[in-house]
């Protein structure tokens, strides 16, 4: 699978630090803040996978614990019970979105509890924000975090490399991390909380995948890329004195300490010319097993050896699966069977023609068998089987000849391994999806073991666009590198992206207000074309004709009839066409790379935006006029629609911090603006079923308002709004896209750069806004109540609950404070969402700003992290002042 997505959230970051000038429109001064609480349950529209998995981690002291990390999507923890994986990096908000990029994964084998992430997306500058250690001492359900005075790439070249984070497995209070740009090699001695580099690490790498790019991106030194402790060097309590460093440098790629970090050499008698990709060692056989390629990944890679390092004599042996003159592919996938010392794997990461490769030896690579082999040219024959119906999309839609099969074994398959303490279940991961097999061994016996995709719960995709029309699947979605699907059921991954074309990245899409049958897509591909059209809802495509000098997909709106299309495509200026795009002429009036969006009224208006300027056109889009209104964003991070039903009614969102900034509205298509003077910023609005007894659509968007960075909903035209998210629930940055959807009042879908398109239910069924706190007749929190407590997570001392505060009664609070006794001296270590204090066993949980307001007949929700033993019981009264509560 090609990777494109690499600056699918860089661009439009980029965009929003372009310079704007101060807002010359009028502002409405009337409108209100109210931030009222309301309990939205959150899901994801299932795709499953969608991204590159770099990195996975078996916890080598506790069966089923693993972890899954992601280069732009977070990470995640296996779940046993389910076979899911659950996100653990929700909670990073707007202002750290590179923290959603995951470098490097430790999982403590002394103290299984705990576990560590090294987060930043970019090392240049399209990530303004250095990298951090963040630790968890609950496997993931809250963390704490410490800054790094330099900056990590989790979506950088060379991040299938690894683990650059490694705990020492006797003395877990002893952390290293390799770092990159030239930074070194960094060390913890009090578990992740402070950091110092290792002074006297003679080598902090010097390999660049091109040093030409003057972005920084291909140009950065790769750095430090993994850190392997032998533990048979160590005593418990006691720092392993063997420690194995591998350093992005072709000619000194691995480095030994014997004496716990004190000093450091270059180990002897290495091959060289080759990155070492992994390095894992097997205690047990005495062996230290090595990866190499000629280059860093997670694509490139021409040329390939695998190694063996005899740590008691110190002889090296060329153990690789296939001679590197015959190699077209570079190795990096590298696990060894614990329970089996001498199985060694290996991948083929980077051969993406006809397939990957996996290679298995079972004694200590003196010998390998293949995945696959040839019989005869091109015919293949499969020591496995795949079994892709839960995610049947893998298949790409292809029909390849052979030697290519569909589905795919993979590519970019850095990620290996075995089941510390089951032989037969192995992991590895694509840059599409995570695979398994739990009957791996047969392998060995001459059968075939399926390979399954692993990867329930575990989503990636980088949403680009989102439409959700008032009839057919309820979702249409425009992603980078699987292109985009249909969801008829959010709860199902669909049965194929979207295809005839299948575009890398789908950039824009729409469909007409009045027939949403007709629906067309715009995107990037390598050769063909880049628009595409649909008369079935999005169920079968055929690909329209690109007017000359396209080279992307850019912007496309459909007219609210279907009977025509303005594009605004990359590489070339607007275009109009009737029908569907069997030829095009060239939009008059509006500059190249304009945003363009249609009237959902009237079919002849389309509206364009570009550089502060906004413009319409009345006859189908072939003269455009820039309307006379000023003062909006000045640069191009800005995103407008138009509502249905009215014509000429625009909203528009977006710009920069050193201009202007926020949420505009029109009524009369764009001639004049009106600027919410309630909003702080805005970055993407979208509309959706109009609340109960309410003459207006639902209003949606990603925006700063109150000081508070969230997703927001107004039902009152923009007069007030509610923050409908909480801080654990963030998702990094999601300001690409959003809407409502028309048929489900409260269900709004929101664009993500990493975890997929998220949509969220409320509970408040009455379609209600809240109350606003500054006004003093509210009323105080009484009357009656319901509590539903529940225990979500729970591990050896700690567990992780949820509760659930329902306002029964006829009156709203504007303040509330929840008060409960714990039955077996369980505390509370952390909260979400509610301010907690605690004296014995009882515990008093309050509202915090933004949640302070409930709504008769709605809820508010908060949760925590807490320490047991013995054993843990669920409290059986709550109270809210004076008023004992229904416990469901």
């Amino acid at each position: 699978m090609r990777r494109t997505r690499i600056l699918t959230a860089v661009l439009a970051l980029a965009a929003g630090l372009l310079a704007g000038t101060p807002p010359a429109l009028a502002a409405d001064s009337t409108a209100k803040v109210s931030l009222a609480a309301d309990t939205y349950t959150w899901k994801n529209a299932r795709i499953d996978g969608g991204g590159f998995v770099p990195g996975i981690v078996f916890n080598r002291s506790e069966k089923n614990l693993a972890y899954a990390r992601t280069d732009i999507g977070g990470a995640y923890r296996w779940q046993q019970s389910s076979k899911t994986w659950t996100p653990l990096l929700d909670s990073v908000g707007w202002d750290d979105w590179g923290h959603t990029g995951v470098v490097s994964l430790a999982s403590d084998a002394v103290d299984p509890n705990k576990v560590y992430a090294a987060v930043g997306t970019y090392t240049n500058s399209w990530d303004p924000k250095n990298g951090a250690v963040m630790r968890s001492s609950n496997r993931g359900a809250s963390w704490q975090k410490t800054d790094l005075p330099f900056k990590l790439g989790g979506n950088m070249p060379g991040r299938g490399m690894g683990e650059r984070l490694a705990v020492d497995p006797n003395k877990n209070s002893v952390l290293y991390l390799g770092a990159p740009s030239g930074k070194g090699l960094w060390r913890s001695t009090d578990s992740g909380v402070s950091w110092s580099q290792v002074a006297n690490f003679p080598n902090v790498g010097n390999y660049q995948q091109d040093p030409s790019d003057t972005s920084g991106y291909a140009s950065d030194n790769q750095g430090i890329v993994w850190v392997t402790f032998d533990e048979s060097t160590g005593t418990s309590g006691n720092a392993t004195e063997t420690v194995y460093v591998g350093v992005a440098d072709l000619q000194n790629s691995v480095y030994r300490s014997t004496d716990a970090g004190a000093t450091w050499t270059r180990l002897a008698g290495q091959p060289t010319g080759h990155l070492a990709h992994k390095g894992v060692l097997d205690a047990a056989g005495g062996y230290l097993y090595l990866s190499y390629s000629d280059k860093g990944g997670p694509y490139d890679g021409g040329k390939g050896q695998v190694w063996r390092y005899a740590t008691a004599t110190g002889t090296w042996t060329n153990i690789s699966p296939v001679a590197e003159a015959d190699t077209y592919y570079g190795f990096s996938g590298l696990t060894v069977d614990r329970q089996k010392p001498g199985t060694v794997m290996a991948t083929a990461y980077s051969s993406w023609w006809p397939d990957t490769q996996i290679f298995r030896s079972t004694d200590s690579g003196a010998t390998w068998t293949r995945a696959w082999d040839y019989t005869s040219y091109p015919t293949r024959a499969n020591r496995y089987t795949m079994d892709v119906s839960s995610s049947p999309w893998l298949t790409w839609g292809a029909n390849p000849s052979p030697p290519e099969q569909t589905p795919k074994l993979g590519w970019m398959t850095e990620s290996l391994e075995i089941d510390p303490f089951d032989s037969n279940r192995m992991m590895y991961g694509t840059g599409a999806t995570l695979y398994g097999t739990e009957n791996l061994t047969n392998w060995d016996s001459g059968g075939q073991f399926t390979i399954k995709p692993m990867v329930q719960g575990l989503e990636e995709t980088a949403v680009n666009d989102l439409a959700s029309p008032p009839s057919g699947a309820p979702l249409l979605s425009a992603l980078g590198d699987v292109g985009g699907f249909r969801h008829t059921d959010l709860t199902k991954v669909p049965s194929m992206m979207f295809t005839s074309p299948n575009f890398t990245t789908t950039t824009s899409l729409d469909f007409a207000e009045t027939n949403a049958n007709t629906v067309v897509r715009v995107g990037n591909l390598d050769s063909g074309p880049h628009i595409a059209f649909s008369t079935d809802n999005g169920v079968n495509w055929f690909a329209g004709t690109d007017p000359s000098g396209v080279s992307g997909g850019g912007t496309v709106a459909a007219a609210s009839d279907g009977g025509r299309f303005v594009w605004s495509p990359a590489g070339t200026g607007v275009q109009y066409t009737t029908g569907f795009g069997s030829s095009w002429s060239a939009s008059s009036g509006i500059p190249a790379g304009a945003i363009v969006e249609s009237d959902r009224v009237d079919a002849k208006t389309f509206y364009g935006f570009k550089s502060g300027k906004f413009y319409v056109s009345t006859d189908g889009g072939a003269t455009f006029t820039a309307s006379a209104a000023t003062g909006l964003p000045s640069g191009d991070s800005v995103r407008f629609k138009a509502l249905p039903g009215a014509k000429g009614d625009v909203w528009l969102a977006g710009g920069a911090t050193d201009g202007a900034y926020g949420l505009w509205h029109s009524t009369d298509g764009g001639a004049s603006w009106t600027k919410l003077s309630n909003v702080d910023q805005a970055d993407a609005i979208g509309f959706g079923k109009a609340a109960t007894g309410a003459s207006y659509q639902t209003l949606y968007t990603s925006a700063k308002i109150g000081g508070v960075r969230g997703i927001f909903r107004s039902t009152d035209k923009g007069a007030t709004w509610t923050r409908i998210n909480d801080d654990a629930h963030q998702w990094g940055w999601t300001g690409a896209a959003i809407t409502g959807d028309p048929r489900v009042y409260g269900r709004v879908y929101v664009s993500t750069n990493g975890r997929g398109v998220i949509y969220g239910d409320t509970s408040d069924t009455s379609g209600g806004g809240g109350t606003d706190p500054t006004d003093p007749t509210d009323p105080t929190p009484t009357g009656a109540c319901a509590v539903t407590y529940k225990i979500t997570n729970q591990w050896s001392g700690g567990f992780q609950a949820d509760v659930q505060l329902s306002n029964t009664g006829s009156s709203a609070w504007t303040g509330w404070s929840l008060v409960w006794a714990f039955p077996n001296a369980q505390t509370i270590s952390q909260t979400w969402n509610a301010e907690s204090a605690q004296s014995g066993s009882t515990v008093t949980a309050k509202n915090v700003g933004w949640n302070a307001n409930v709504a008769a007949g709605s809820s508010v929700s908060f949760g925590f992290t807490g320490n047991w033993s013995g054993t843990n019981g669920k409290p059986t009264a709550f109270k809210l002042g004076d008023q004992a509560c229904t416990v469901a």
